[in-house]
């Protein structure tokens, strides 16, 4: 089969020609949560749309209101497979969902006609759907009565009909060709790790404390620059969010602003305490502070940023972490015979973890290809 998406024909097709299309629930979400294994969705792009768990007790339980008339369970959960999209917030998102769940009235549960959904077909027809989010803002929702007259392009067979077989085998090439660069690069990590030192449970170490100041020689927030100032480019602009690696935009500016690279950067106000280490070059906004110390690699910054994350507990939005409460900040850390942090074991202890990830992939690989034969 000819699976390349140039030499296909395609169709546009009405939404309902392709989907059932049904309504989310406009339920208050259950009081206690992430105590059940039933997602719920909302209208977000993280997760797989996914924002809490609950049980189906909670769920019964709950109305729309948090009290007074209910409605039946029947209407709260959905069936799985099927693909959900936003339909207000992060509209256009669109997230496979394997089984039942519930959700918002900010959620179009699909399921698909005339053939049966799997993650390959759901997958290609995500993308399709997700190009169409650029029509849609907060302001303008997708909800169904929209989505009805929405439209989305498919490839088709012979006979103009959508080709789910096309569709499904473009998607099981492209998931081959992702797992050989993936093993490519497992086994290139192998060969870097292969001299780790085995290190003593983290457990066993004696802790000490330290400014952060004594850590890092160069401390700097990054500048301000306003959105409608930023231009079209690659560089990463790294802000105050907390997903992403903090990365809030691609940006092409050069002038006024301040570049660094292979550090930490710290959220200072937003998601105040949010860490993430940073191994190339972008830019910084005054939302985020810089943590540099020119000896460290990869691994010790990423123990490091841990233990800095958890200094977010002390602050809020409005109460940032300042330039002058930042050199006042302490934290705790390993230490050698000598009383001083101990950064060889900090860097073969997140070797170590890293090695212990690689083999649990490769193992839970090995025995799902087994499954498969």
């Amino acid at each position: 089969m000819d699976l390349s998406l140039k030499n296909k024909e395609w169709k546009e097709f009405l939404f309902p020609e392709i989907f059932e299309i049904k309504k989310g629930f406009y339920n208050k979400k259950p009081l206690v949560s992430n105590q059940g294994t039933i997602p719920f969705l909302g209208a977000t792009q993280n997760n797989n749309g996914i924002t809490e768990y609950y049980t189906k007790e909670k769920i019964k339980n709950t109305s729309k209101t948090g009290h007074g008339k209910n409605e039946d369970i029947s209407r709260k959960i959905f069936e799985g497979n099927c693909i959900a999209v936003t339909n207000n917030g992060s509209v256009g998102h669109a997230y496979y969902q394997i089984s039942e769940f519930t959700c918002s009235h900010d959620i179009n549960p699909l399921y698909l006609k005339n053939q049966i959904l799997n993650k390959q077909i759901a997958m290609f027809l995500i993308a399709t759907i997700q190009s169409q989010k650029v029509c849609f803002e907060y302001a303008r929702k997708w909800r169904p009565m929209r989505m009805v007259k929405s439209k989305l392009l498919l490839p088709v067979n012979t006979k103009g009909e959508p080709d789910y077989a096309f569709m499904e085998a473009y998607m099981r090439n492209q998931e081959k060709q992702k797992a050989r660069v993936y093993k490519t690069y497992i086994g290139k990590r192998l060969n870097e790790l292969k001299n780790t030192k085995p290190v003593e449970p983290i457990s066993n170490k004696k802790w000490g404390e330290f400014y952060l100041y004594d850590i890092f020689a160069e401390i700097q927030r990054g500048k301000r620059l306003k959105k409608g100032d930023h231009l079209k480019g690659k560089t990463p602009y790294v802000s105050s969010t907390a997903l992403n690696n903090g990365v809030d935009n691609f940006i092409g500016n050069k002038e006024k602003v301040r570049v660094f690279a292979n550090c930490l950067t710290v959220a200072n106000s937003g998601s105040v305490g949010a860490t993430f280490y940073q191994p190339y070059k972008f830019i910084a906004s005054d939302h985020v502070t810089k943590l540099e110390n020119r000896k460290f690699n990869k691994y010790t910054y990423l123990f490091i940023s841990n233990l800095i994350e958890r200094l977010g507990v002390k602050y809020s939005f409005n109460r940032e972490i300042n330039d002058k409460r930042i050199k006042r900040e302490k934290i705790l850390l390993p230490i050698n015979s000598e009383g001083k942090p101990d950064y060889e074991y900090m860097e073969n202890y997140m070797k170590q973890l890293e090695l212990k990830k690689i083999n649990s992939y490769l193992k839970y690989n090995k025995a799902k290809e087994i499954a498969s034969k």
